[in-house]
Order: C-alpha cells, then structure tokens, then sequence
C-alpha cells in the first residue's frame, strides 16, 4: 500500500485551531523551523529569512503574499500556496462600513459624544451639534469597483443591494468572477471611465510592480472633484504624498484605508483603520482550513491549488506504484529529458501532467514500478530542475 509519511508543519504565526484540525494524522506541527516539511503564515515577514533545505511549501493564510520571498522560493523550488476567496467576506463588509465612513461624519459624532460624555445637557446639545456631523446617503450615488476578482466582485454586488450605481473595471476578469457579478453593474473600458463618472473609488487590485502608486496625481486629477477613495487593498497602490494634496484640496473629499504608516496616519480627512479587513473570528478560520487543505494536498499528493508561483496540476490520488514531482525551469527540451530517464530505466509512465507558469514549470509523474534509490539525485542532475520530489511509493 502506499503508506502516508509523516510530516512536520511550522506555524510562524498563530493559526486557527480550525485549520490545523484538518491536517491528518501523521502531521504534527514543530517549533523547529529546520525540521518543517511545510510554512503556515499569516502576516509575519518572511524576507530575509533562511529556509530549510527539507522545505517543501509555504501556506499564505491570506491573499497577499508581499511578506513572502517570492523569487527566491520558486528558485528553491518552494511552492507557495495563498487562500484567495477565504476572506473575502469579511473585506467586504468592511468596505461597505468604509463607504457609511466616507459618506457621513459618523467618526467626527462619535467623537463628539465622547468629548460632551460629562455635559448634563449632552441630549439638548446633541440636537444642535449634529448638524456639523451632517452627510449623504450612498443610495443612487456611483461606485467605482478597480478589479473584480474575490473581493471587488462582493462589493460591487453589496453596493448594488444599497441602491448604488456601480462601474466596474477590470481587464483581466475571470468567468467565475464573470458569473458572480450583478447583471446591473456597468463595465468600463479603462479606469479614466471609472475615475470621471464615479463619486466613490474603491481598489481592489493585487501589489505588484504595475500597480504600485496606480492611485497618483494624474490618475486623482481625472476623477470627480470631491471624489470619496476607498483602499483595503494595500497603501503601495496610492501615492499618499500626492494623495496628501488632494485632500488637502479638496479634489479628494474623503480617504478611508486600512493600511495605517506614517504617511496615512497622519493625512487630513482620512479615516485610517489598522488592518482590520480580515480580522474576523471567520475570516481566520477560512483562511487557515484553506491554507491547510492546500498544503497537504501537495505535501501528500503533489497536487497545487492557488499557488503564486508555480502551475496549478491536479493529479488525484496516486493509485501507481510511486510518483514523483519535479520542479523545474520553463526551459526547451526538459519534458523529453524527464521521460527519457524513466524510459531507459525501463520505468513506465501511467500518467503525467505538466504545465508552466512564467518562468517555471511542474511534472507530476505517476510510475508503474518501483523506481531506483538514487532516482532524485539523477533527476537532479538535468540542467533546469529545481526539485525533486518522490511524493508516494509502495511499502
């Protein structure tokens, strides 16, 4: 039978008991992170860390990967796992409680109160004052969605439900996201489209180097005076120096994110919260069950599922003698040199996937017969391989 084998898991961050309730038996986790078969992170920054050389896979209980060495894993052939979807609930709702922020003074009147709590005639006076705390209904109001992927598709559909009108753009939107959107959001062709007819904005795009300061000057100067922006995304995608002066403009009424810095913290008419988008008892549960499930997926299988960094390959349950995983470069001629080894070594091939992502690659073999003892390290020895796994075999 094909025996399960026994793996070690390391929690750089606290991971809900839910999640970990999913790792079968024969998982246990370690505080050594040398011994780790596997990585379960949340938020702690992994730059500049040493990774074990038995490291297999590194699980994001999140969406964002940015405090993970991205490069450097794929190099090392360390897949990297994140849990897009898991909390996208939870984001949501928060957004709609930003859009309430943005479009009333609900901050500057509990602020009030607080201030007044020892007035004896508090009740009169608050009758007087909320006139200065006086602001607009959402309600028939326009909302500009930037990326429909998990989260930006729960919101457009949530500020539909208000009776807002929603403008949604995204170039790369996916047919499960296609599928999940309200017939009566209107699709714009670029984001200027968005910027120009939109009262609020809302980001909902991935940090990467094209999308870094998206939200600058130019972009701030194509949309509605008065303009309401909304960023639980990440600060990265708005140039908050320029931000800075369109707030205090005016050109921007209202900055609501939850990414607080020293810049943000400190920008007029913003409402800053500290990063508490995914911060919900059910948001951590998914997420952790998520990562969970993926990790040992391809820690016991050598299947990926919503990996960053390497190919999505979904293989099943090897029910063959032996499989082997190779991680490796998107180079010419390595497939062939992969099959040539098992052929010369009179090796039978059941059942192979191979696909590529960028500059990588992933082959999932199943075998037909017990393969040789010194099969990785010859596997190894083709110029391109990252890593070399042998996933199952036979006792």
């Amino acid at each position: 039978m094909l025996a399960p084998k026994e793996r070690k898991i390391f929690c750089l961050n606290n991971i809900a008991q839910a999640g970990l309730s999913k790792f079968r038996t024969g998982y246990t986790t370690t505080n050594a992170i040398d011994e780790a078969h596997g990585i379960l992170v949340r938020s702690a920054d992994m730059h500049g860390m040493n990774f074990p050389g038995g490291l297999r896979a590194i699980a994001r209980a999140g969406a964002g990967v940015n405090n993970i060495p991205i490069a450097e894993c794929s190099e090392s052939g360390i897949v990297v796992f994140n849990t897009p979807g898991a909390n996208a609930n939870s984001v949501k709702e928060l957004v709609v409680a930003g859009l309430l922020l943005a479009s009333r003074d609900i901050f500057g009147g509990i602020s009030w109160v607080r201030d007044n709590s020892g007035n004896p005639d508090i009740t009169k006076s608050a009758e007087k004052a909320k006139k200065n705390f006086a602001g607009h209904e959402i309600e028939g109001k326009t909302l500009g969605v930037i990326g429909l992927g998990a989260i930006g598709v729960r919101v457009a559909n949530a500020a539909v439900s208000l009776g807002m009108n929603v403008l949604g753009y995204d170039p790369y939107l996916s047919l499960k996201s296609a599928w999940m959107l309200s017939p009566l959001i209107k699709h714009a062709d670029t984001p200027e489209e968005v910027y120009a007819a939109s009262d609020f904005v809302t980001i909902h795009v991935p940090a990467i180097e094209s999308t870094k300061h998206m939200i600058n000057a130019d972009a701030i100067a194509k949309m509605k005076p008065g303009i309401k922006l909304l960023n639980f995304a990440r600060d990265v995608l708005v140039d908050e120096e320029a931000l800075r002066e369109a707030l205090k403009s005016g050109q921007v009424s209202r900055y609501i994110s939850d990414f607080p810095n020293t810049i943000s913290a400190n920008l007029p008419n913003a409402i800053v919260l500290p990063h508490l988008g995914a911060s919900t008892e059910e948001a951590e549960e998914n997420c952790a069950v998520m990562a969970a499930v993926q990790l040992q997926d391809y820690l016991d299988n050598g299947n990926i599922t919503n990996s960053v960094n390497y190919p999505e390959i979904n293989a099943g349950v090897c029910g063959s003698e032996a499989r082997v995983a190779i991680l490796h470069r998107n180079i010419p001629n390595m497939l062939s040199q992969i099959t040539s080894f098992f052929g010369s070594n009179g090796l039978n091939i059941e059942n192979l996937q191979n696909k590529a992502r960028g500059s990588y690659a992933y082959t999932l073999l199943d075998i037909s017969h017990k393969m040789p003892d010194d099969t990785t390290e010859r596997l190894r020895e083709i110029e391109g391989v990252l890593r070399v796994r042998r996933v199952k075999e036979r006792s």
